[in-house]
């Protein structure tokens, strides 16, 4: 019985798998159990940013695992206060809580939404209310809880950011959902003004929907989202699980539109492929948690923030994130080149090395003809390519991709 076999046999079929077997990554190229050599624009969905088989990232991990691969978060690890420290110093946040996902951080946040406004040690009383809550976390139920999400948004599978999430293709199956949230379409204000009342208390938004077709938020609407969040006195939380660490050309994509949250979550490239999700607040959003507040029992593990430090030391240069600003440039510039000469194509979008080309028909059959010529890359909402490469990608190699794209359209 080979790979795919035991897997369809013994794995859950949640994921309608491709039928290629990978055995071996360094840098953009993966190899096959047959020994094709593939070059990868999409990174893990995101996640591989330095690529594969980073040797300072293996280095790292090598040596934290024969010296400390888990403790239980009731006590301190060095290589955790270390990644706080750099996470804060680097973003508009005061304090940090690691979980092992993206799901999970989204999760966090929704739970310390909530629970800002229903605890005594903080304020949350909108400017100019008298109105502070209603009963602290021992009392009568919260007033303000309602999360407004955006359509076609991903948020996550749990159960509260499966509820989130704007997209009603996965929560198929999965009724009753949670109580309490509301969606929008995308870049519209009108339609958040209409549903902000006194039971809201956050908004969650990714800076530009990955999933829902990479599509980026208008700036001046970004902007508004801010005012009216502190008009009303609600929380703004930036979903950067796949936007963060790099992907757009800066550290966090909120830092394009000059816009700073309330609550920003990372996950995906933060550890390159080891499981890791952060939650990043302010401190006086943070103090919505206590003790007991919430946990995990993996998230921060030494072993997974030691590569974290690593990633987080190489993306953070400005050199780094300059040289991915100038090949996602670039890259676009490719593909509206494309664009005029073949007239399927419909759109070109993105910011740094997140980018999509919306078809006009489906996309699928364009990701099947690129791995047979050695391209990975996937398709989303039917008709659009997403591109995500690892932002060591060179530009020779998205001559190659942009070359047999050409061929194939």
């Amino acid at each position: 019985m080979d790979t795919i076999e035991k897997t369809d046999k013994y794995i859950f079929n949640t994921y309608g798998r491709i039928k290629r077997v990978f055995v071996k990554g360094e840098g953009s190229t993966l190899w096959d159990e047959e020994g094709n050599q593939y070059t990868d624009f999409l990174a893990g969905i995101a996640v591989c940013s330095l690529g594969h088989s980073h040797p300072r990232i293996t280095e790292a991990v090598a040596r934290q695992a024969a010296t400390l691969v888990h403790v239980s978060n009731l006590y301190y690890t060095q290589p955790q206060a270390e990644l706080a420290k750099l996470l804060v110093e680097n973003s508009f946040a005061d304090r940090v809580f690691f979980a092992n996902s993206g799901a999970e951080a989204n999760e966090a946040a929704i739970k310390l939404s909530r629970r800002y406004f229903n605890s005594n040690e903080t304020l949350h009383k909108a400017p100019g209310s008298k109105q502070e809550s209603e009963e602290g976390v021992s009392g009568n139920k919260n007033k303000r809880y309602k999360i407004v999400s955006m359509k076609q948004s991903f948020h996550g599978r749990t159960m509260a950011t499966l509820t989130a999430t704007g997209q009603d293709k996965i929560k198929q199956g999965f009724s009753p959902l949670m109580d309490g949230f509301i969606q929008i379409p995308f870049n519209d204000l009108d339609a958040l003004q209409s549903v902000i009342d006194d039971t809201v208390c956050a908004v969650i938004m990714e800076p530009l929907q990955g999933e829902g077709g990479v599509v980026p938020a208008d700036p001046e609407y970004l902007k508004a989202v801010r005012t009216l969040c502190d008009e009303k006195g609600i929380l703004l939380i930036f979903d950067e699980v796949q936007t963060g660490m790099g992907r757009c050309g800066y550290l966090f994509a909120h830092e394009i539109y000059g816009v700073t949250p309330d609550i920003m979550t990372l996950a995906k490239a933060l550890a390159n492929g080891l499981p890791m999700g952060a939650m990043l607040a302010t401190e006086k959003v943070a103090k919505g948690f206590a003790p007991g507040s919430h946990a995990t029992t993996f998230g921060g593990t030494p072993l997974v923030a030691s590569a974290a430090l690593e990633v987080f030391s190489i993306v953070s240069a400005p050199e780094f994130l300059s040289e991915c600003r100038e090949k996602g440039n670039y890259f676009r510039k490719r593909l509206n080149l494309l664009k005029e000469k073949h007239s399927c194509i419909k759109d070109v979008r993105g910011e740094g090395l997140l980018v999509g080309m919306v078809l006009e028909n489906e996309a699928s059959d364009i990701v099947e003809k690129c791995l047979k010529k050695g391209f990975i890359i996937n398709a989303i909402q039917g008709n659009i390519l997403r591109f995500a490469p690892p932002l060591i990608i060179t530009v020779e190699e998205i001559d190659a991709l942009v070359d047999a794209l050409d061929m194939l359209l």
